[in-house]
Order: C-alpha cells, then sequence, then structure tokens
C-alpha cells in the first residue's frame, strides 16, 4: 500500500443510520468501492456475494428509518472465514479439494449474524484447512509481507476498511496473530464460547471470534452471535452486557514474556516494557515472572503452549486429513501431509498425556484470578514478516488458545513503521471482563 490503511468502524456512525444522514445501503457502497479499488492487490476474498448484500442493506435501510433494527449489528456488512458454512456462497476450506464446494446451509454464526439484520459480503481468504499453507493474501501495510493466518482475508478485508469486521477462527493463534500484522482488533472469546456448528476449524483449543476496526465493534458482533446461536454444545456461551462492557482501571496485572520474549527483537520488547512502566505511572501494579513466583510458575507451565498445542492438532486432525489423501493425496499441501504422518505417528496414550497436561496448566491459570485482574503481553515477536509463504510465529498467542482463555489483540504498537499488537488475556468464561480490562488499557494507552 502507498498510504496507511484506514478501518472503518461501524457502531459510531450507527446512530446516523437512526437521525437519517446515513443508511447501511450507502454504508455498504463505502465498502464495495473499497473492494474494488484493493482487492485486486490484496486478494482478501474467496467470494463476494454483493447483490445480495444490497438487499440485505436495503432491508435494514428500511427497518433504520422506521425506528425498528433488529439489533447494534443490523446493516453492518462482515466477511465470513471460508472455513464457515454459508448457503448462498460456497465453503472451499482454502483447499483446491473443495473448490465450488456448497453445503447448502448456514454455520451458526452466519445463521446468528443474518437473524441480527447483518450483511454478509462474502467469504474471505483462509489458509489449507484454516491451518499453516497460505492462500495468497498479502498485508495491506506492506504487500509483500503476510497477513498472518489462517484468518488472513479477514484481517486484511478489515485493515483497510473492506469491511468493518468479519469473521476468524483460532485454534493456534489465527485471530490475534493476523490482527497484530494488520492492524486490527481481535477477540477470540473463551473455549466454547461461541457456537461452531458449521465451521471445519474443530480442534478443541478452537474458538470462532471477530476482527474488527474497533473494540466495540468486535464485542457487539461476538456478542449479538452469541445472544442468537449460544456457545458449543455444554458450554454456557459467551455472555456479559449486550452493549460494550465499560472500562475498568485494574489493580494488579501480570506481565507474561512466554516462550516468545527470546525471539522478540529489542525495539519490540522495548514496546511492551515502556507499557508497563506507563501503566505502573497510572497505579497499576505489574507483576512479572522476577517479581512473583507464581508468575514464575505460570510461565513455567506455558513456555510448551506451542509444541504441545500443535501435537494435540496432529491428533485430532488425523480425521478428516486422512480421507482427503485417500480421496486425492495430490490436492493436499506437504504442510497438511506432515501434520497427518505426525498424527497418525502417535498414540492415544500420547494424546491423553498432552490432553492431561493441558487440564493441569489450565487448573494453575485459573487460580491466578483470584490474584491479578488478567495477563499483558505481546501479540506477535515483531511485525508481519516478508514474504508470503508463511503465516509468521505465533508463539506469543498461542498461550491463550492453550489455556481456553479470551484474548484480545489491540492495535497500539509499532515496529519497522508496522503494526504490532498489544495481547490482553483473561480468565475462562469471564469474557466480559477481559474486554473491560483490555477497553481500559486501550484507552489509556492510545491517549
Amino acid at each position: 500500500m502507498q498510504s496507511k490503511p484506514v478501518q472503518r468502524p461501524f457502531l459510531a456512525v450507527s446512530p446516523d443510520f437512526a437521525a437519517g444522514r446515513d443508511t447501511p445501503r450507502a454504508y455498504l457502497e463505502r465498502c464495495a468501492e473499497r473492494i474494488a479499488e484493493l482487492e485486486p492487490s490484496i486478494g482478501a476474498w474467496v467470494a463476494l456475494s454483493l447483490e445480495s448484500a444490497r438487499a440485505a442493506a436495503d432491508r435494514a435501510t428500511e427497518r433504520w428509518r422506521a425506528g425498528k433494527p433488529l439489533s447494534q449489528i443490523d446493516g453492518m456488512p462482515l466477511g465470513i472465514k471460508d472455513i464457515i458454512e454459508t448457503v448462498d456462497m460456497p465453503t472451499e476450506q482454502g483447499s483446491p479439494l473443495f473448490v465450488g464446494w456448497r453445503t447448502n446451509r448456514d454455520a451458526a454464526t452466519v445463521a446468528a449474524v443474518r437473524e441480527a439484520g447483518a450483511v454478509v459480503v462474502g467469504k474471505t481468504v483462509t489458509t489449507e484447512f484454516a491451518s499453516t499453507h497460505p492462500r495468497g493474501t498479502r498485508n495491506p501495510w506492506d504487500l509483500d509481507r503476510t497477513p498472518g493466518g489462517s484468518s488472513s482475508g479477514s484481517a486484511a478485508a478489515v485493515a483497510v476498511g473492506m469491511v468493518p469486521a468479519a469473521l476468524g477462527t483460532q485454534v493456534i493463534g489465527s485471530i490475534l496473530r493476523p490482527s497484530s500484522y494488520c492492524g486490527t482488533y481481535g477477540f477470540k472469546p473463551s473455549v466454547g464460547g461461541i457456537n461452531r456448528g458449521g465451521s471445519y476449524d474443530v480442534m478443541s483449543q478452537s474458538c470462532d471470534g471477530p476482527l474488527a476496526a474497533t473494540l466495540e465493534d468486535a464485542w457487539i458482533v461476538a456478542r449479538e452471535i452469541s445472544a442468537r446461536a449460544g456457545g458449543d454444545p455444554g458450554y454456557p456461551g459467551l455472555g456479559g452486557p449486550m452493549t460494550p462492557p465499560p472500562p475498568r482501571k485494574p489493580q494488579r496485572l501480570a506481565m507474561l514474556e512466554t516462550a516468545g520474549w527470546e525471539i522478540a527483537s529489542t525495539e519490540v520488547r522495548a514496546c511492551l516494557e515502556s507499557t508497563v512502566e506507563r501503566l505502573r505511572k497510572e497505579g497499576v501494579e505489574v507483576v512479572t515472572r522476577h517479581t512473583d513466583s507464581t508468575i514464575a510458575e505460570i510461565e513455567a507451565s506455558i513456555v510448551e503452549a506451542n509444541p504441545r498445542s500443535r501435537a494435540i492438532n496432529n491428533w485430532e486432525g488425523r480425521w478428516p486429513l486422512n480421507v482427503y489423501r485417500e480421496r486425492d493425496a495430490s490436492g493436499l499441501s506437504e504442510e497438511a501431509m506432515d501434520h497427518l504422518a505426525a498424527g497418525e505417528a502417535m498414540t492415544l496414550e500420547e494424546y491423553q498425556a498432552l490432553i492431561a497436561q493441558r487440564t493441569a496448566v489450565r487448573t494453575g491459570y485459573a487460580r491466578l484470578a483470584g490474584a491479578v485482574d488478567g495477563c499483558i503481553t505481546l501479540s506477535a515477536p515483531g511485525p508481519a514478516p516478508k514474504g508470503l509463504a508463511s503465516t509468521g510465529d505465533p508463539i506469543f498467542v498461542v498461550p491463550g488458545s492453550y489455556l481456553g482463555i479470551p484474548t484480545l489483540s489491540l492495535p497500539l504498537f509499532s515496529a519497522e513503521g508496522l503494526p504490532l499488537g498489544f495481547q490482553v488475556m483473561g480468565f475462562e468464561q469471564q469474557d466480559a471482563a477481559a474486554y473491560s480490562l483490555a477497553s481500559w488499557l486501550d484507552h489509556t494507552l492510545s491517549t
């Protein structure tokens, strides 16, 4: 990009719909203009459905004119990661094996946003099966760099105002990492927080969640979905107020270095260290592994989060990858074949041991809830790497997936003149509290 990407908030302008100064249809047309201008160079979309989106925006316009919007996201243009089913467009899962494949149904999240009046614009690019193999999307800040993954297209589309928000999924770092690289807000709810029915990213750590132009937009998308679709079966689902929870100043935070600290650049470390000092000047106590033995224990427990999570995924992903291999091995990337081989080499007992370890680590982390209001760290060890062959290192964000907790990436830092996210980590099923903490940090640190 020749200039800094410009995003497009939604909640902040919706009062104009009520006052008659703007309409959802006009808002959509501004999004469509941005898509026409920038999509050829970025490649954020697999499929677009602009005519049906226009019809939906017209219906939303009439509801706002009548003073009867269906929800806070009535008329909001949205992108849907192409790992999530849509009745009116293919769900190709980033794989040549599924080009043009239709399921003839909406995923739970898509059905929920349509019920809330949102406008589904199209399907955004995902890496192959929401895993590691990229599918060509470019970072809007530097077209020679990765946007991250696996929610590649969602992050890129939001970053340049093609849509105010888009759905993503995360099992390792697929919401927060691209949010960090593209300078958007990312929200990964607690495990089970949003119903994943019809989403093909179905590992035990995976969650659906939004990438958005503002923190408030991220909350209302997630909350309007959960109000209609609930959480995964057996989970209570994302709760809290329908409107964005108010900012809440913390008394005590833990700064986690994670395993990523060793590979983070000096500039990136300085971003977090200076933020810690600023928070202390604001009257917030910040503890680290160097000052608190409990934090040191937590740090030690999550140091292997990345390899353990990948091993868990390898076992859980054997099916359906083994079926895909039998169908057409040439349609799978080398990375997918490697994951499958690793999973098939595992035993059930090895998987059971990994799950037992994860349960113990989650239990230990949960005890921290009585000692701190939340944890902070980086969202990535640096800005988006050059090249499109990789989606970057998720080492800072995988602990949140491993722990099953709500995590948020705030676009507050920069390195090498490019975006870098600041990560906020909460406690399982306490998403509203994590949001309130993130909101205070966002307002305080951005001024």
